[in-house]
């Protein structure tokens, strides 16, 4: 395709836009009207960046086939800004401006809710990990060099959204300020001046706000002016609290929960059905507008997932699949609770619902064997010195993991303790594996045993797993975040090596002994940081879920896409790999494993359970 060909596009798509009807969206005191008429919104909540771009107008068929007129969307400011100041909302699927367009093709209204802090289970709830070089940062709040960076994200995705508001004849109704504020803190300053941000940046519609239903939650997060979100809001008691709160502004439930996430080291969450049901024939019989949260989670491909933490030594991190237990499943197939509540919809709705679309096919991959490849150890980049261990985004560091090493003088055995491992850590003496240490619960040391050598080294390496994405625990470094002790003594001088396991990182690697049995890796006794390769044949790619069962601990690529990690502690076995990342004939998948180092098979599976 030509540039000029793009360029006369781009023209006749500003024309069609411009030629669209432009609507006005406002609010009564207590509903939402459309051109003057009430409007019920019945949304579902799907996020671009965790589905597939070619399966997006599926999804918003889905959407359109279970009964909803609006797309609720989160845009995660980190994977549109990956480097400070450069921005993408072009490349596959961050072109957000092309799934909301989807969207009207559909006939389709958009709720849009860009941040710039958004939560969703995200890495850092969206927020770029380059704030973090600042060591006294304070996010969500009018730190300068916070602000500067959040004025400048405001101003870049506006130019992508203002043309697509419902005033200038796209289908964008409303934009949501923040997420959950209320929840987190209390400053009105900020919201106010984020409100002003994206007004003196043409954005004309209408704002929400989104919080809890409780009255601490809602005084400290909405906003004058602003119709109230609950989450959720689903009987009469919400309602109350959000009018008791408001009485000028409408409120409704900006996230209905037909699903619930999953941490590593949980059962899949599954909530019930039945309460669903009754919620949503309430807001449907009371004419409430609501959307679900989420109506198709899609996939957190790559190092995207976040985590939980509600203490200072907790850490829940997320699964790579967020399948959320929605109504549409992580394939994009329906289930028994999206067959009920399209059944339960059609009842109140006054227009005709579409077909369910298709099913995206799926295929199984015949079990095939992953071959070590190559070793962590000789694929070490250049070291960087320091006195004492910092964390990778000290560096401009923002996933996979690191190394540290030093050379133990005084103390060689004892008790040692990392303050704090972000997230998992293991450990190594003179290139023998001692232990691991994981973040989560506090419990940050191990007994060093004695080693017979005048020279001892020790190695550190840590993989990142997630920044926390929601409360009070979001400054969320990785890596080693202060320093490491040996018997209460500090250890000095240290040289580290970033691994951030990008896809250029991958496609270099070094064979060592390539596709021999994995007691090679024995030699230089690092038995632990494996590569395995190999390559598949497929006659016509098609969805798979690939079973990792076999291994670990670590993280697939196929083709050079991430599809993210997968880990023995359960509950997820398998990893959703879409057809596009397949390509006929010959396709390879890379996987690096912390701890497996014998050859083993993997196979691919229709479902992701």
């Amino acid at each position: 395709m030509t540039r000029a060909f793009l360029v006369l596009f781009s023209v006749l798509f500003s024309l069609t836009i411009s030629a669209q009807p432009k609507h006005q969206f406002t609010f009564s005191k207590d509903e939402f009207l459309l051109d003057g008429k009430p409007f019920q919104i019945i949304g579902g909540e799907l996020h671009p960046s965790r589905i597939p771009q070619q399966y997006w107008k599926h999804r918003i068929q889905m959407a359109k086939a279970m009964g909803c007129n609006t797309i609720s969307m989160y845009v995660f400011w980190n994977y549109h800004e990956t480097e400070e100041g450069v921005f993408d909302f072009k490349t596959g699927n961050r072109d957000i401006a092309a799934f909301i367009r989807l969207c009207q093709q559909e006939k389709m209204w958009v709720l849009f809710r860009p941040g710039p802090y958004v939560c969703g289970e995200w890495d850092f709830g969206g927020l770029p990990p380059y704030l973090l070089k600042y060591p006294d940062i304070k996010i969500r709040c009018m730190d300068k060099r916070y602000m500067e960076a959040v004025a400048r994200y405001v101003k870049n995705i506006s130019l992508e959204i203002a043309p697509l508001q419902c005033t200038n004849g796209g289908p964008v109704l409303m934009m949501q300020l923040e997420n959950e504020y209320g929840s987190y803190g209390n400053d009105k300053e900020y919201s106010n001046e984020l409100k002003k941000l994206w007004q003196d940046n043409a954005i004309n519609i209408p704002f929400y706000t989104a919080d809890g239903p409780a009255a601490h939650h809602l005084e400290a997060g909405t906003l004058e002016g602003c119709a109230i979100g609950l989450d959720p809001g689903a009987n009469d008691a919400n309602f109350e609290a959000a009018q008791k709160h408001n009485p000028n502004v409408p409120s409704f439930c900006s996230e209905l929960y037909p699903g619930w996430l999953t941490h590593w080291g949980e059962k899949w969450q599954k909530p019930d059905t039945t309460n669903l049901l009754k919620d949503v024939r309430y807001l449907l019989e009371q004419k409430k507008s609501f959307s679900f949260y989420v109506l198709h989670g899609g996939t957190n491909f790559g190092f995207t997932a976040g985590a939980n933490a509600f203490s200072p030594t907790q850490y829940q991190p997320d699964v790579t699949s967020y399948d959320y237990n929605a109504p549409i499943d992580e394939q994009g197939n329906p289930t028994y609770k999206y067959h009920a509540l399209r059944k339960l919809i059609a009842r109140y709705v006054n227009y005709k619902l579409p077909d369910v679309p298709a099913p995206i096919p799926a295929i199984e991959i015949n079990p095939f064997k992953l071959l070590p490849y190559t070793s962590l150890w000789d694929n070490l980049p250049e070291p960087i010195n320091t006195v004492q261990p910092q964390p990778m985004e000290n560096f401009g560091q923002n996933s996979g993991c690191i190394l540290y090493r030093t050379k133990l003088f005084g103390p060689k055995s004892g008790t040692l303790t990392i303050t704090e491992p972000h997230d998992y850590a293991l450990i190594f003496l003179n290139g023998v594996y001692v232990d691991s240490v994981y973040r989560d619960g506090g419990r940050w040391s191990i007994d060093l045993p004695k080693v017979d050598s005048k020279e001892i080294v020790l190695d550190i390496l840590v993989e990142a797993m997630g920044r926390i994405n929601f409360a009070q625990y979001m400054i969320d470094r990785k890596g080693i975040t202060d320093r490491v002790t040996l018997n209460g003594i500090t250890l000095m001088n240290w040289e580290t090596f970033l691994l951030p396991m990008q896809v250029n990182y991958i496609s270099d690697l070094k064979p060592k002994n390539e596709f021999k049995p994995a007691m090679s890796f024995n030699e230089n006794k690092k038995g632990e940081g494996v590569f395995f390769k190999t390559e598949f044949d497929m006659d016509k790619p098609a969805d798979t879920f690939l079973d990792m069962s076999n291994f670990k601990k670590g993280i697939v690529w196929v083709n050079g896409n991430n599809l993210g990690r997968y880990w023995n502690r359960g509950p997820q076995k398998s990893l959703y790999c879409p057809a596009n990342f397949l390509k006929e004939g010959k396709n390879t998948i890379v996987v690096f494993d912390l701890h497996q180092q014998q050859a083993a098979e993997v196979s691919g599976k229709k479902t992701l359970e």
